[in-house]
């Protein structure tokens, strides 16, 4: 790229015009899921049997019959082309961490040489999607190519567009899931079981536990054009050279500041689009790290909650090109600033209004609220190396432990008064009354459980999995991952803890001892066990690496070390007992991430050699050249002592791009080479360790010798946007 060229494409990037705010009339409230067939549309839509019918299979898991689904297409039908929709598609979440989709059309023969719009049950309730060309990690051969996607009432369909999306689940032939939603709705319903069976103890009428979660997405928004000048941006979602900006981050003042007028317009149009779409944004702001924003909506059932959280990421992508931007999501695009996440703001509550991880007023409501504090507790301690690696991959280790991200060690964070309550219950006998100092001292009329109050913690940030008042905030999570898979791991692991807790209070309660002495009895043995997992210090110090491994937590920082514990007997035995995933099913997911992990690694070694060979050694050449010519005419027209004192810096120059040339023209060759012997290994497990271990460290030591030369190279010849050009939106 020539320098003419790269500073138009700056030039213009900066120039482009604000998008003019989009202004409606209406409150967001009278155009809230205005393309959502939700419940009011299909009471509006569907005779009034078939509403109820609706409302008994979302609300009572009753089964859908064919005549019910035929009725319900035709309302249905009728509303989307009302709103001018032309086909349809079962939407799914493959294992690819996007969504997929295969539109049809509203339109069948009349039998009379015409054409009808029609949509029948069948065509709302099941399709047919080609399942040996999504990832399945050998569950499905390439000559084995059927597959069943099928609607998940509980989530609403919707207009996009010009097409009726219909939610559905994903799964195999021979019925193994194949997606995230066919388990998430498994482990939900675990964990449900298992919940409510607890909440009774504490209150007979519950009838139903529901997961709740609030996302906080991270984003970052670049220029367009800046974004077109960028091979590595465009192949793999982030920077893989790039020096550092004079001015990023290092003032604290981006964070929470003044949103640019660009960026409010575009997050105006977000948001009218996304509530239109039945997604209650709640809260937008600037993040530390310039250039980059959080989007969060009001909690969700879970469900719900992923779904809309898919939804936003390909929404915001689209209304971001319409505002000259492109959206990265990317959890590490830009080194040596903050990277991006997705905090998963998890809690259960009951049908009758109850949040179960929010403290009460009255001394019942307190013993139901350790129990579940601790037995979240007790399910991450069991689980912790398994919740890292629902959340680990070739980008987001590049977020974990750097600033703003939780380490790669999964702990918990309570604050001191609840953390000074488990403490002193698990030291107390059955008849000791607990009382706190300072304004949270309560008396008790039942042992050991004062009345707490709501927001008596602090927030730690370096906690991956941290109490905030009513809610665990799981802060691991990145920003382009489908946070199913990580509420998958922890809503089962919630189930089998409180399906153990149970069985351990009725065997006690069977024995003669009175209920709320055994559940204290019970709550004694947990809060001892999972000790280990509470931590409220500092997470990236050295020495909390040194005490994590002396508690016995998982401390593995290798990617592909880390999803070995999908495999570990104890995921596989929780995973089997909840009725979740199956082993071959836990097989199919580790083989695809190990799969996946390799070919990150590998696109981003292939375009980074790209890069490299084709921009940055001809452009240093070239400068090189430029000064040899420069330190030769010197040498021609001035005496040889003045030309040797005033050649000497560009001597040094063209010395040290030299060496830096040199490494990098070595390095690639080197780079080429690791890729290759990788590449011959048949085990995939094997292969990403290779990748892991030879590949990756590969790419970061040539890009320190890169980086030099951004430093060196005249600026009007150098052939990529620089972080200073990318980093602040005017």
């Amino acid at each position: 790229m020539s320098s003419t060229l790269r500073f138009q494409i700056v030039g213009e990037a900066f120039k482009k015009r604000a998008v003019a705010v989009p202004n409606r009339e209406e409150r967001p409230s009278e155009f809230f899921a205005k393309y959502v067939f939700n419940r009011q549309k299909m009471k509006q839509y569907l005779p009034a049997e078939v509403f109820q019918k609706m409302c008994d299979v979302v609300d009572g898991d009753q089964p859908l019959d064919m005549a019910t689904a035929d009725a319900v297409a035709a309302g249905m039908k009728r509303w989307a082309m009302e709103l001018g929709a032309t086909h349809c598609t079962h939407w799914f979440q493959p294992l690819t961490e996007g969504t997929a989709e295969k539109h049809d059309g509203f339109v069948e023969h009349d039998g009379k040489g015409g054409m009808i719009e029609e949509f029948t049950g069948k065509q709302l309730v099941q399709q047919e999607p080609d399942a040996s060309s999504f990832p399945s990690g050998g569950i499905r051969s390439t000559f084995e190519a059927r597959g069943y996607s099928a609607w998940d009432p509980s989530s609403p369909v919707f207009v996009f567009g010009d097409t009726l999306m219909i939610p559905t689940i994903f799964i195999s032939y021979t019925g193994e899931a194949l997606d995230y939603k066919a388990p998430l709705k498994k482990a939900l319903k675990a964990v449900d079981k298992a919940a409510t069976a607890v909440a009774k103890l504490f209150y007979p009428d519950v009838k139903r536990v529901v997961s709740n979660l609030g996302w906080e997405q991270e984003y970052f928004l670049i220029d367009e054009g800046l974004y077109a000048a960028r091979p590595d941006l465009l192949m793999t979602g982030r920077t893989l050279m790039g020096h550092d900006s004079a001015k990023n981050q290092q003032m604290d003042d981006h964070y929470f500041g003044s949103i640019p007028m660009r960026v409010a317009a575009f997050m105006k149009d977000l948001e009218i689009k996304a509530l239109e779409l039945g997604i209650p944004c709640k809260t937008r702001h600037n993040e530390v790290a310039p250039n980059q924003f959080e989007l969060a909506p009001i909690f969700e059932e879970t469900n719900l909650a992923v779904d809309h959280n898919m939804l936003i990421m390909s929404l915001m992508k689209k209304v971001a090109r319409k505002h000259g931007f492109r959206l990265l999501l990317h959890e590490k695009p830009f080194a040596g600033i903050n990277g991006s996440g997705k905090h998963c703001n998890w809690s259960l509550s009951t049908d009758t209004g109850v949040l179960l991880h929010g403290p009460g007023r009255t001394p019942l409501d307190n013993l139901r609220f350790v129990t579940f504090i601790v037995e979240s507790l007790v399910a991450v301690h069991r689980h912790n190396g398994l919740l890292k690696a629902s959340i680990i991959s070739a980008t987001n280790v590049h977020r974990l432990g750097a600033a703003e991200a939780p380490p790669a060690i999964v702990s918990s964070f309570l604050g001191k008064e609840i953390t000074g309550l488990l403490e002193k219950l698990a030291a107390s006998t059955d008849d000791e009354l607990i009382s706190l100092s300072g304004k949270q001292t309560l008396s008790l009329d039942i042992p050991q459980i004062p009345e707490l109050q709501q927001d008596n913690t602090d927030r730690n940030r370096t906690s991956p999995f941290a109490f905030t008042g009513n809610r665990f905030e799981f802060r691991a999570v990145g920003s382009q991952q489908n946070c199913a898979a990580s509420m998958i791991v922890l809503n089962t692991a919630m189930a089998e803890a409180l399906t153990d807790f149970k069985t351990r209070v009725d065997g006690l309660i069977a024995q003669g001892v009175e209920p709320t002495k055994a559940i204290l009895r019970v709550l004694r043995e947990d809060i001892k066990a999972s000790a280990p997992i509470r931590f409220d210090g500092n997470g990236y110090s050295e020495a909390w690496k040194q005490e994590a491994q002396r508690r016995g937590l998982d401390t593995e920082t290798s990617a592909p070390l880390i999803l070995d514990q999908y495999l570990s007997p104890d995921t596989v035995r929780m995973f089997e007992s909840m009725n979740v995933l199956s082993k071959a099913e836990l097989e199919a997911r580790n083989d695809i991430k190990l799969d996946t992990y390799t070919k990150k690694i590998q696109i981003e070694a292939r375009i980074f050699g790209d890069i490299c060979m084709n921009h940055i050694i001809p452009t240093s050449t070239r400068y090189q050249t430029q000064l040899i010519k420069n330190v030769t005419g010197m040498n021609d027209i001035l005496p040889a002592e003045t030309a040797s004192r005033l050649n000497s810096a560009n001597l040094s120059l063209i010395q040290q791009m030299g060496e830096h040339n040199a490494f990098i023209i070595d390095g690639v060759e080197r780079l080429i080479e690791a890729r290759r012997v990788a590449n011959r290994i048949k085990d995939s497990r094997e292969r990403a360790i290779a990748y892991h271990d030879t590949v990756a460290p590969l790419i970061e030591e040539i890009r320190r010798h890169v980086d030099k030369l951004e430093l060196i190279v005249d600026d009007g010849l150098w052939p990529l946007p620089k972080y200073r050009e990318m980093l602040f939106i005017h």
